[in-house]
């Protein structure tokens, strides 16, 4: 990829989308992982490592792939 190039995030309703393509709600993604109902949900807003993770492997795929910008951010600052 071009470093120049923007890197596009999934949008918020794609995500939660393919969390319910998993027979599964926001709410219920973080009650299985002992979060309280509305904790994942903010992730979608900003940048959280567990909870980035936590969707990401509801949905069955990496989440540098849902937020690649985020990834991008932190190799950056490393």
């Amino acid at each position: 990829m071009d470093s120049n190039q923007p890197l596009s995030d999934w949008h918020r309703e794609d995500i939660l989308a393919a969390i319910r393509k998993k027979k599964k709600s926001m709410a219920a993604l973080s009650r299985e992982f002992g979060l309280s109902s509305g904790t994942l949900i903010n992730t979608l807003n900003r940048p959280w490592l567990r909870g980035e993770r936590i969707i990401a492997g509801a949905i069955g795929v990496k989440a540098e792939e849902i937020w690649p910008s985020r990834y991008q951010l932190r190799k950056q600052k490393s």
